[in-house]
C-alpha cells in the first residue's frame, strides 16, 4: 500500500510520455475534444464554410477549411483548419531574404532593412517587394558573402540577377500597387461595402489599362533597372528556348518578347482580371450591395426596407417559410420607426454591433426576422482575405526535417495549434 502511494505522488513527475504513439494519442484526444466543442458552440446556428487550397513542406496539397459563424454571445467566430496557401516563388524568396540576415542590415551600410513579410501577406507582399528593389545590390552583396563563407545562396543569388526575376519583381509590384488599396479595404473589419464595390471597379479598369498601354513603358523600366544592376538582358527579337524541365512545344518559333509579353505579362495581368470577375461578379456584388441596407452608421442612413426584403427573399428565401417575407416587411416598418431613436441602438459601428443591441435590447425576440435575416448577412464571406487572416501555420509543424508527418497527425497538430483559444478553455474546464 506504502508503495502504491509513493508511485501516484510521483507518477505526474516520472511521466515523461517520450512514447510517439502515446503522444499521438494524447493529441487526437485533444483535438477531437476541440472539435466537438466547436459543434457545441455552433449548435443550431446558422454558419458559413470557405475552403481554399492548402500546400505543406512536401508539396502535398490540402483542404483549408474555415467556418464562420455566430456565437451565443452574438460574436462572429471563424474557426479554421489549416491556412497555408501557395505562393509564388519569387515572394517565397523575398520573404525567405527579408527574415534572414538583411534584418537588421549587418555589415552594409545602408538606412533601410528589408521588411518582414507579416501575418496579413496582401500588404506585406508589396512592402516586401518594394523594399528587395530598394536594396537590391546589399541583398546581392549579403547572399554572396553567404556564398563565399560556404553558405547556400548560390542558387537564390543566381534566380536574383535573372532577368526573369526582375522582370517577375517588376510585375508584381506594378500589379500588388494597382489592387493595394482594394485589398486593404476588404481586410478592414469594419468593412465599407459600398465603397469596397467601388474599388473593385476602379481596380478592374486600370488593370484593363495596364494590361492595353502598359507594356512598352514597363519594360523600358525593367531594363533600366537591369542596366543599373549589371544583369545580362536578353536579345527580345531572338527566338526563345524553353529552359529544361518546361514543355517546348508551346514555345516553338517565339520571340522572347512574345513570351515575356504574352505568356506572363498578359497572362498575370488577365489571372488577375479572371480573379476579380470570378470572386465580385454582379450575383455577389447585388448580394453585397443590398446587405448594405441593414448598415446602423450614420443613422441608418443607408436603411431601405425594399432592399432588405428583396435581399431576403432573393437570396435567402430557403431560410424563411412562406408567409414569412410578409412578416418581415411589416417588423421592417416598426423597426424603422423604433430602432434609430432607441437610446441603447446610438452610434453603432457596424451590423455586428445592431446584432448584439437587438439581443441586449430584447429587440431580436420582437423582431425575430430581422434578427435571423442580420445573422444570415454576418455569416456572408465578405472579403476574399478571410483565409489569409489566420497565421500561417503549416511550415513551423512541418518543416523540411519533418516533412514526412501523417495527415491525421498533421490535422491533429493544426486543429490544436491554431484553435489555442478553444485548447485553453478546455484545459481551465477541466482544472
Amino acid at each position: 500500500m506504502l508503495v502504491a502511494n509513493v508511485v501516484q505522488e510521483n507518477a505526474p513527475s516520472n511521466a515523461s510520455y517520450t512514447s510517439h504513439e502515446i503522444q499521438k494519442e494524447i493529441l487526437y484526444i485533444f483535438s477531437n475534444k476541440v472539435r466537438k466543442e466547436i459543434c457545441q458552440e455552433i449548435g443550431n446556428s446558422k454558419f458559413c464554410t470557405i475552403v481554399d487550397e492548402a500546400r505543406d513542406e512536401s508539396k502535398r496539397e490540402h483542404m483549408a477549411l474555415v467556418l464562420r459563424y455566430v456565437d451565443k454571445e452574438v460574436c462572429i467566430r471563424e474557426r479554421k483548419r489549416n491556412d497555408e496557401l501557395k505562393e509564388a516563388q519569387t515572394i517565397e524568396v523575398a520573404t525567405k531574404i527579408a527574415n534572414g540576415e538583411l534584418e537588421i542590415g549587418r555589415g552594409l551600410n545602408q538606412i533601410g532593412t528589408l521588411k518582414r513579410a507579416r501575418d496579413t501577406r496582401w500588404g506585406s507582399h508589396l512592402d516586401s517587394i518594394s523594399s528587395l528593389l530598394k536594396m537590391f545590390n546589399a541583398t546581392c552583396v549579403v547572399l554572396s558573402n553567404i556564398a563565399a563563407n560556404g553558405g547556400d545562396a548560390n542558387f537564390a543569388l543566381n534566380q536574383l540577377l535573372s532577368f526573369e526575376f526582375v522582370f517577375t519583381l517588376h510585375l508584381m509590384k506594378d500589379i500588388m500597387e494597382i489592387t493595394h488599396l482594394l485589398c486593404i479595404a476588404l481586410q478592414r473589419k469594419s468593412q465599407d461595402i459600398l465603397n469596397a464595390m467601388h474599388l473593385v471597379s476602379s481596380t478592374t479598369k486600370l488593370l484593363k489599362n495596364f494590361r492595353d498601354s502598359g507594356w512598352d513603358d514597363f519594360l523600358v523600366k525593367v531594363k533600366l533597372f537591369c542596366e543599373q544592376h549589371q544583369i545580362d538582358i536578353p536579345d527580345m527579337n531572338a527566338q526563345y528556348i524553353a529552359r529544361r524541365g518546361r514543355s517546348r512545344s508551346h514555345h516553338n518559333e517565339i520571340s522572347v518578347e512574345h513570351y515575356y509579353q504574352v505568356d506572363i505579362f498578359l497572362a498575370t495581368i488577365d489571372y488577375q482580371l479572371q480573379e476579380l470577375h470570378s470572386r465580385f461578379n454582379d450575383h455577389t456584388v447585388e448580394l453585397l450591395v443590398l446587405s448594405t441596407a441593414l448598415d446602423p452608421r450614420n443613422g441608418f442612413m443607408l436603411f431601405k426596407i425594399d432592399d432588405i426584403c428583396k435581399l431576403a427573399e432573393k437570396f435567402y428565401l430557403n431560410d424563411f417559410m412562406e408567409q414569412e417575407p410578409v412578416r418581415l416587411r411589416i417588423e421592417l416598418q416598426h423597426f424603422e420607426l423604433d430602432i434609430p431613436n432607441h437610446p441603447e441602438l446610438q452610434e453603432l459601428s457596424g451590423i455586428h454591433e445592431l446584432c448584439q443591441g437587438l439581443v441586449k435590447t430584447r429587440k431580436s425576440v420582437i423582431s425575430p426576422l430581422i434578427d435571423r435575416l442580420i445573422r444570415l448577412v454576418l455569416i456572408l464571406p465578405v472579403s476574399i482575405a478571410t483565409t489569409e487572416r489566420a497565421f500561417s501555420i503549416m511550415k513551423i509543424i512541418k518543416t523540411k526535417l519533418r516533412n514526412t508527418i501523417e495527415d491525421h497527425f498533421l490535422n491533429d497538430c493544426l486543429t490544436v495549434y491554431i484553435e489555442k483559444e478553444v485548447v485553453e478553455n478546455l484545459a481551465v474546464i477541466q482544472s
